[in-house]
């Protein structure tokens, strides 16, 4: 089983890829009319199974107790938002650690920060253009028609050498998703921090939340 997490246009297109491979999954929205609702002919589930095609209505706390029931190979962040955050700041009580953002900027080349502020950082390689729909990530943008100087996992990881780094692992073009299983080590690992960065990166796109208990 998967979890994806938003009905909207990606969760769309994560349910056509699962349903290609022949994979179960969960999806979960606040909205019980969302979008692959609608399109999929997805009903409110009670009782979850080992196989099928399920959707729960609800938000990040049952985005949560799903991936800890579960464990999932994998977890769709369709959602506007730095899922694993979100997910983290509902376990362990969590608020913002804004004053370490200005310490990784510092180590950051002004052209890839596209946000930052409030404890949060959303960095990219592709700044100021869009993103094809489904680009396949090559080493040179086809968007900016520049050479990517490395994946920004690698970027990022430099620019916050202490911070966890999760990689939206890319299994379609376009579609990237988090392993479940690094996801509950995640958990593990901030369990034993008073204050810590988490990040996930794909090849050009990136988020950081500092969070402190």
């Amino acid at each position: 089983m998967d979890v994806i997490v938003g009905g909207g246009k990606y969760g769309c297109t994560a349910v056509e890829h699962l349903r290609k491979n022949k994979r179960g999954f969960v999806l979960v929205d606040k909205d019980p009319n969302c979008l692959a609702a609608i399109r999929f002919g997805l009903k409110p589930s009670d009782h979850i199974g080992t196989a099928g095609e399920y959707f729960v209505h609800g938000g990040i706390e049952q985005v949560l107790e799903l991936i800890e029931r579960l464990k999932p190979e994998y977890v769709f962040p369709t959602a506007p938002t730095h899922i694993a955050a979100e997910l983290a700041k509902i376990k362990f009580e969590l608020a913002p650690w804004d004053e370490v953002i200005d310490c990784i900027l510092a180590n950051l080349p002004p052209s890839v920060v596209l946000q930052a502020g409030r404890g949060n950082l959303i960095v990219s390689f592709n700044r100021d253009k869009e993103c094809l729909e489904k680009c396949a990530l090559p080493e040179v943008c086809p968007s900016t028609r520049k050479t990517k100087p490395c994946t920004m996992d690698k970027l990022m990881k430099f620019a916050c050498p202490e911070g966890i780094i999760l990689i939206s692992h890319q299994l379609a073009p376009g579609m990237g998703a988090l392993k479940g299983k690094e996801l509950l080590e995640f958990f593990a690992q901030a369990e034993k921090k008073d204050r810590f960065v988490v990040a996930t990166a794909c090849a050009c796109h990136g988020f950081f939340t500092a969070l402190k208990k």
